[in-house]
């Protein structure tokens, strides 16, 4: 029998614990301990960045982590970029208006990177040279990354909109 240890994470604001092995790692406790699918295993190297999350607002690639060191923690998958109101978040808005994904299993990743990035950058309009910066540890096979950029700029400058 696998020893397990506790767990006790909050993810997109709900309280979890759980018994987990210390071996788990964070993308698998995600989805297949609370099914939370939008968190996609791509390369299981941390080289393509589509498991990428947020763990207490930075952008951690999931496949590095084990569960346990997200411990106490606050997690943020994509699931939870929707608002309480149903709505999009403007990065997930940008995304679509922009045609920011063509075979979307990069995107989720992407999304929670450049959530991390625009957090850090702060409000206003954000360079072309900063996005593809910020976003080199995720990679698209489909895209060439031009709208990617398109729909991140296009967030920053909805989110600058938008009242504190």
């Amino acid at each position: 029998m696998a020893t397990t240890v506790p767990l006790q994470v909050s993810v997109n604001g709900e309280a979890f614990a759980s018994q987990v092995e210390p071996r788990l790692l964070l993308v698998h406790y995600l989805r297949d301990e609370l099914g939370l699918t939008g968190t996609h295993v791509g390369c299981d190297t941390s080289n393509c960045g589509a498991c990428t999350c947020l763990i207490d607002g930075e952008s951690v690639k999931s496949c590095t982590v084990l569960a346990v060191q997200a411990d106490g923690a606050e997690v943020k998958t994509i699931e939870g970029m929707i608002g309480d109101d149903g709505e999009l978040h403007p990065l997930q808005e940008g995304f679509w208006a922009q045609h920011g994904l063509q075979c979307g299993y990069c995107t989720p990743g992407m999304i929670m990177a450049a959530a991390d990035l625009l957090t850090r950058h702060g409000d206003g309009p954000i360079s072309e040279e900063d996005v593809r910066k910020g976003l080199d540890g995720n990679l698209c096979r489909c895209t060439g990354y031009h709208n990617i950029v398109k729909a991140v700029q296009a967030a920053a400058e909805a989110m600058a909109k938008v009242p504190a």
